[in-house]
């Protein structure tokens, strides 16, 4: 009987590719630029599942890079308090196309658990 050796590959799937929602919700992404400098930037998510997430980015990103997201949750889902999801995501994927705005697509694989927390003032 012979001894087969099998490889593992590692397969990226990107988030949009998966069971989730396309769900335009306010969001500000944190994190390093493709320079190293911190930056924030306020955007719109585009694509979530259980997986990870998409949104347009215009600040560039290199991949593999972490970056904090924290969604802005819609009123009625809590007594109409402003609640926002807080997840850490590592980039997987970004696309060429540009949004109308100079963004790019960029996906994120979740990295974390979330966190559902009070708009702090």
């Amino acid at each position: 009987m012979k001894n087969k050796k099998t490889r593992s590959t590692r397969r990226i799937i990107r988030p949009e590719l998966t069971d989730g929602f396309h769900l335009p919700l306010p969001m500000e992404v944190e994190g390093k630029d493709a320079f190293g400098q911190n930056f924030k930037e306020k955007t719109s998510l585009a694509y979530i599942s259980h997986y990870g997430s998409s949104f347009f980015l215009k600040t560039p990103v290199t991949l593999g890079e972490i970056l904090r997201l924290s969604i802005d949750l819609p009123p009625k889902l809590s007594d109409n308090q402003s609640l926002k999801l807080i997840l850490k995501g590592e980039v997987i994927f970004i696309e060429n196309s540009q949004s109308k705005d100079g963004g790019r697509r960029v996906s994120t694989k979740f990295r974390s658990k979330y966190i559902i927390s009070p708009e702090k003032d």
